[in-house]
Protein backbone atom coordinates (compact mmCIF):
# COMPACT_ATOMS: atom_id res chain seq x y z
CA UNK A 1 0.00 0.00 0.00
CA UNK A 2 1.21 3.36 -1.00
CA UNK A 3 0.91 6.44 0.85
CA UNK A 4 0.08 10.22 -0.39
CA UNK A 5 4.17 10.70 0.39
CA UNK A 6 4.82 7.67 -2.09
CA UNK A 7 2.46 8.59 -4.81
CA UNK A 8 3.65 12.52 -4.61
CA UNK A 9 7.61 11.10 -4.97
CA UNK A 10 6.45 9.06 -7.78
CA UNK A 11 4.18 11.88 -9.41
CA UNK A 12 7.38 14.46 -8.86
CA UNK A 13 9.68 12.22 -10.92
CA UNK A 14 7.68 11.33 -13.70
CA UNK A 15 5.82 14.54 -14.02
CA UNK A 16 8.87 16.73 -13.33
CA UNK A 17 12.40 15.09 -13.04
CA UNK A 18 12.43 12.72 -16.11
CA UNK A 19 11.28 15.94 -18.41
CA UNK A 20 14.08 17.85 -17.05
CA UNK A 21 16.39 15.45 -16.88
CA UNK A 22 15.85 15.36 -20.70
CA UNK A 23 15.55 18.65 -21.51
CA UNK A 24 19.37 18.62 -19.86
CA UNK A 25 20.61 16.05 -21.38
CA UNK A 26 19.09 17.76 -25.17
CA UNK A 27 20.69 21.09 -24.18
CA UNK A 28 23.53 19.68 -23.50
CA UNK A 29 23.55 17.55 -26.70
CA UNK A 30 22.52 20.21 -29.19
CA UNK A 31 25.03 22.31 -27.33
CA UNK A 32 28.05 19.63 -27.87
CA UNK A 33 27.27 19.36 -31.65
CA UNK A 34 27.58 23.19 -32.51
CA UNK A 35 30.24 22.81 -30.81
CA UNK A 36 31.99 20.73 -32.86
CA UNK A 37 30.04 22.13 -35.83
CA UNK A 38 32.02 25.45 -35.30
CA UNK A 39 35.49 23.71 -34.60
CA UNK A 40 35.36 22.00 -38.13
CA UNK A 41 34.25 25.28 -39.52
CA UNK A 42 37.15 27.15 -37.67
CA UNK A 43 39.58 23.83 -38.79
CA UNK A 44 38.86 24.10 -42.46
CA UNK A 45 38.95 28.40 -42.15
CA UNK A 46 42.70 27.92 -40.81
CA UNK A 47 43.56 25.76 -43.34
CA UNK A 48 42.08 27.63 -46.22
CA UNK A 49 44.09 30.70 -44.41
CA UNK A 50 47.13 28.77 -44.29
CA UNK A 51 47.27 27.14 -47.93
CA UNK A 52 46.56 30.56 -48.93
CA UNK A 53 49.59 32.49 -46.74
CA UNK A 54 51.93 29.26 -48.61
CA UNK A 55 50.80 30.45 -52.39
CA UNK A 56 51.43 34.31 -51.24
CA UNK A 57 55.38 32.91 -49.54
CA UNK A 58 56.29 31.02 -52.94
CA UNK A 59 54.76 34.05 -55.08
CA UNK A 60 57.07 36.40 -52.54
CA UNK A 61 60.04 34.05 -52.79
CA UNK A 62 59.91 33.96 -56.90
CA UNK A 63 59.82 37.40 -56.40
CA UNK A 64 62.45 37.74 -54.46
CA UNK A 65 64.88 35.37 -56.77
CA UNK A 66 63.42 37.16 -59.77
CA UNK A 67 64.06 40.76 -59.01
CA UNK A 68 66.72 40.71 -56.62
CA UNK A 69 70.43 40.36 -56.30
CA UNK A 70 71.98 36.20 -56.76
CA UNK A 71 73.89 35.08 -54.56
CA UNK A 72 76.85 34.91 -57.45
CA UNK A 73 76.48 38.78 -57.84
CA UNK A 74 77.13 39.57 -53.94
CA UNK A 75 79.82 37.16 -54.15
CA UNK A 76 81.36 39.76 -57.31
CA UNK A 77 80.23 42.58 -55.43
CA UNK A 78 82.17 41.46 -51.81
CA UNK A 79 84.78 40.41 -53.91
CA UNK A 80 85.54 43.80 -55.38
CA UNK A 81 84.87 45.77 -52.31
CA UNK A 82 87.98 43.37 -50.55
CA UNK A 83 90.13 44.05 -53.62
CA UNK A 84 89.60 47.80 -53.16
CA UNK A 85 90.15 47.49 -49.17
CA UNK A 86 93.17 45.71 -49.85
CA UNK A 87 94.95 48.28 -52.33
CA UNK A 88 93.65 51.35 -49.55
CA UNK A 89 95.51 49.15 -46.46
CA UNK A 90 98.61 48.96 -48.98
CA UNK A 91 98.55 52.66 -49.80
CA UNK A 92 98.23 53.46 -45.98
CA UNK A 93 101.22 50.95 -45.08
CA UNK A 94 103.27 52.89 -47.91
CA UNK A 95 102.63 56.34 -46.19
CA UNK A 96 103.10 54.88 -42.86
CA UNK A 97 106.42 53.89 -43.92
CA UNK A 98 107.20 57.29 -45.50
CA UNK A 99 106.58 59.43 -42.65
CA UNK A 100 108.47 56.27 -40.41
CA UNK A 101 111.25 56.44 -42.64
CA UNK A 102 111.55 60.43 -43.36
CA UNK A 103 110.70 61.37 -40.01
Amino acid sequence: MQTAEGLDLIWWISAVELPALAGLFWLTWRSHRAAMDEIDEVSHASEVGLAHLRQILDAYKLDVAKNYASISYLRDVEERLTQHLIRIEEKLDIKRGERAGGG
